[in-house]
């Protein structure tokens, strides 16, 4: 269970970007943070996945605060998380397989990353995960030949493969076609119902929130309007987050 207490971030000029939001997330929850432009969607998700320093509060992580907590503590949780963005950076001339069993830059040591090389034991881990993404067919493919909807899904299964179990992606369905869309909401919504992963969503399309979501979040002005569980938003709801 992760508690979030009084997260607040202010830029160094002084505006509040993110103001004393409170949220708990339980162990495989799908959640959509949802929220007119400027609602501070992408700084949540940042502070969230630690990418961003907090200005004040507290992340409890089976009740330890993470931000207080020893080095150590603090990079095993970071190995725990992944952070995915709306276009994910892949090494476009290696495949969808290769990407995935290579890991990212935070997940891989610099030799690794230049050499390609990988153990053998890995092999069928990382065609198992793309298997469950729905890109099997495409993992010999370089990545520079894959949609957008298939880099976000390799994206996923390269963060999987290299233990994470809590993501964060940040409009990952932006600039995708409605099917496309729809099949990435399904594909991560699968993940957390068979696998216990937890996904943080930030969306600009309500609709997906509601149709594939557990929960759905709504930020106004840097502050946690809305948090719903399994229904759609009222009428007055949306129009709270315009």
């Amino acid at each position: 269970m992760i508690t979030i207490r009084g997260l607040t971030l202010k830029l160094p000029e002084g505006k509040t970007v993110l103001d004393r939001i409170d949220a708990h997330l339980p162990q495989g929850r799908f959640v959509a943070v949802v929220g007119a432009s400027g609602s501070g969607k992408s700084a949540f998700l940042r502070c969230l996945a630690m990418k961003d320093r907090w200005t004040s509060g507290e992340y409890l992580v089976d009740g330890e605060d993470i931000l207080k907590a020893g080095a150590l503590t603090r990079l095993k949780f970071r190995r725990k998380i992944s952070y995915l963005e709306q276009r994910p950076i892949l090494y476009e001339k290696k495949s969808a397989l290769k990407n995935v069993l290579i890991g990212n830059v935070e997940q891989t040591p610099l030799w690794r990353r230049i050499t390609g090389m990988v153990r053998n034991d890995d092999y069928m881990g990382a065609m198992d995960m793309l298997e469950q993404v729905g890109l099997l067919e495409h993992a010999h493919r370089q990545a520079e030949k894959l949609s957008g909807g298939e880099r976000q899904r390799v994206a996923i299964a390269r963060s999987l493969v290299h233990g994470a179990r809590l993501l964060f992606a940040d409009e990952p369905v932006s600039g995708l076609d409605p099917h496309s869309a729809e099949a990435m909401m399904a594909t991560m919504k699968k993940l957390c119902a068979d696998h216990g992963t937890t996904i943080v969503a930030a969306l600009h399309r309500i609709e997906l929130a509601e149709k594939f979501a557990d929960e759905i979040w709504g930020l106004k002005d840097g502050r946690l309007a809305i948090q719903v569980s399994g229904r759609r938003l009222t009428a007055v709801e949306r129009n709270g987050l315009s």
